[in-house]
């Protein structure tokens, strides 16, 4: 059974607030939004000047750095982006940065990127097959991306931020972190245009999966680390996919928005920080974008101990 530990994610080094981002006014009037920060959960954004590699590097190394794992013993990258170079020299390139920053000598690298927001939790599906598989003992799976144009920072779906997050997945327990339980996608590409609509029937069909494979309703699951869409988007959708208002983490939105695919990762690590975790409750990464729903189901363990 495949574990996941050491969760890390670094944000962008500038904290401003969402009317400093450049046309935001005009921006919001041409998306026919309301200018009112408190409907949508307008607050704070994470803006960086370092390119989309060094981010994968940073949250890689916290993520390594956190496990206490030697490079040389990562079987694995599972390298995320909804934005990769475009150029076949330049992919190698960016592929080239983040292996040798993170210092990994033999690990295969896979790039996953066609899952948009939901990449990172496609990447933990792989990831975990993979070592339930036998092919893989330690996979580092490491997603980032940035915002380029400015404007395009306010959506009409969330306010982006840039950022990084990352983790190990493992055939072996380490200390203390999550078992896998099950994954499950659902995808709908006729749904995944531009002007598509997050589904919620693609959210329930990943629910009875994940109840089949497991036994776990959404009842059961403590919380839900969904991606930080803005406030009554995410309420909504995720009450159609049958989760109560309890089971949200919505702190994080007028925090510092959405973090593309990075989300439900970076809110999975502040609860466990804050220490809100339970031993042996099981908790829902889930990500939700125009034709497709990803999900893995965990169940938290606490540190081994050695007996004195």
């Amino acid at each position: 059974m495949a574990h996941l530990s050491a969760p890390r994610y670094v944000l962008g080094e500038i904290t401003e607030p969402y009317d400093a981002v450049k046309g935001w006014r005009e921006r919001a009037e041409a998306l026919q939004m309301a200018p009112v920060a408190e409907l949508w959960g307008w607050g704070r954004i994470r803006r960086t000047e370092r390119d989309t590699a060094d981010l994968a590097v940073a949250s890689g190394r916290a993520t390594i750095a956190a496990a206490g794992v030697d490079p040389d013993d990562i079987d694995d990258l599972y390298l995320c982006s909804t934005a990769f170079p475009t150029s076949i020299e330049a992919q190698a390139d960016f592929a080239a940065r983040v292996v040798r920053g993170l210092g990994l000598r033999r690990a295969a690298v896979t790039g996953i990127s066609l899952g948009r927001c939901a990449n990172l939790l496609l990447a933990l599906r792989a990831a975990g097959a993979a070592v339930d598989s036998g092919q893989t003992r330690t996979a580092l799976v490491v997603t980032a991306d940035r915002i380029e144009h400015e404007p395009d920072r306010i959506e009409n779906f969330a306010l982006f931020s840039d950022g990084a997050a990352s983790c190990l997945v493992t055939a072996d327990e380490r200390g203390e972190g999550f078992r896998i339980a099950a994954a499950a996608a659902a995808q709908d590409l006729a749904e995944g245009g531009r002007s598509g609509q997050i589904s919620a029937d693609l959210a329930v069909a990943v629910n009875e999966r994940l109840h089949r494979a497991t036994g776990v309703a959404p009842g059961d699951i403590a919380r839900v680390l969904h991606n930080n869409l803005y406030l009554p988007l995410v309420s909504l959708k995720e009450a159609q996919a049958g989760f109560a208002p309890h089971q949200l983490h919505l702190d994080n939105i007028t925090r510092f928005g959405h973090c593309f695919g990075a989300d439900p990762l970076i809110n999975l690590a502040d609860l466990a920080d804050a220490g809100a975790l339970r031993d042996g409750a099981p908790y829902l990464l889930a990500s939700s974008v125009p034709g497709i729903r990803a999900a893995v189901l965990l169940h938290r363990h606490a540190p081994t101990r050695t007996p004195q």
